[in-house]
């Protein structure tokens, strides 16, 4: 019975990534994702020049020499837009991972729990929600500092109230069907009916909904960028190459449209793929 199940499972699995790759807004996503994955892994060699090293005149524009111009300090903007990739699609992700783990874990307790428990982390968690995200981010990065982990901490604390009401949502729904109710009977203690028999039933609309953040992940370090609370400079960071860049937008606009285009891009991306998961969940 047991290789029964999980031979059903896997054709699932497959199935599933079979109508993704169907799915040309799934395709189109993974594409513009990929792209920017590879870029970001082969930063050295793509680059032509060192991102914090001045090797031009000030707010040059393109040319074969420097495909992208340069910006207000002489710097090549194509390099810092390569090597600005790495911190945005390793940050976005690992904040957007730590709120799944902390969001599923809590809204498991208080969906199943219920009771106080419940009532306690709901009353906590709307305390949180009552904060507007960007201002959530400003009050925790100018409190302890900008720098990678505090941006982490930020969007993960940012995160968790509504991946927390996600999964309650989903665990009351869960908590009442027959195979929950077959595990109690059998003695089975509370964490493995949460995290093996109720959260294996949720995780679609975890999955779909985690990929969604990403993209927000990645568009809200952009902002905290723009409002230099994001790195600390000389890194590259598209967010503050915007913020650097705006003051000579008429009169050099390359150094704000191709760092926007890449944000804009990224982000599109990430919501396309997530579009088309969500399509291959509902189908299958």
């Amino acid at each position: 019975m047991r290789e029964r199940i999980v031979s059903t499972w896997r054709t699932l699995r497959l199935s599933r990534l079979a109508f993704l790759f169907e799915s040309r807004i799934a395709v189109i996503g993974i594409a513009m994702v990929l792209f920017w994955i590879l870029v970001a892994i082969f930063a050295p060699p793509l680059a032509p020049y060192d991102p914090n090293a001045i090797v031009g005149r000030l707010s040059q524009p393109p040319s074969a020499e420097h495909w992208m111009g340069t910006d207000n300090l002489g710097r090549d903007v194509l390099s810092r837009l390569i090597y600005g990739s790495r911190p945005i699609l390793v940050l976005a992700p690992i904040s957007v991972l730590l709120s799944v783990a902390i969001g599923v874990t809590l809204g498991l307790l208080s969906g199943y729990l219920g009771g106080v428990v419940d009532e306690v982390l709901m009353r906590v968690l709307d305390a949180v929600m009552a904060f507007p995200t960007i201002l959530l981010y400003m009050i925790i990065i100018a409190a302890v500092g900008a720098s990678k982990i505090n941006v982490i901490m930020a969007i993960t604390i940012g995160g968790v109230p509504g991946i927390t009401r996600i999964v309650r949502s989903l665990v009351l729904d869960v908590r009442s069907r027959e195979f929950v109710q077959a595990a109690r009977l059998r003695g089975e203690s509370i964490l493995h009916i949460m995290f093996r028999e109720i959260l294996p039933n949720c995780l679609g609309p975890i999955v779909v909904d985690s990929c969604l953040r990403i993209g927000y992940a990645a568009f809200a370090i952009g902002g905290l960028g723009f409002l230099g609370l994001g790195l600390p400079p000389p890194d590259p960071d598209w967010g503050r190459m915007v913020s650097d860049g705006r003051v000579w937008i008429m009169t050099a606009p390359w150094i704000v449209i191709f760092p926007s285009l890449a944000i804009a891009t990224l982000v599109v991306g990430l919501n396309l793929f997530a579009d088309g998961l969500n399509e291959a969940t509902q189908r299958v």
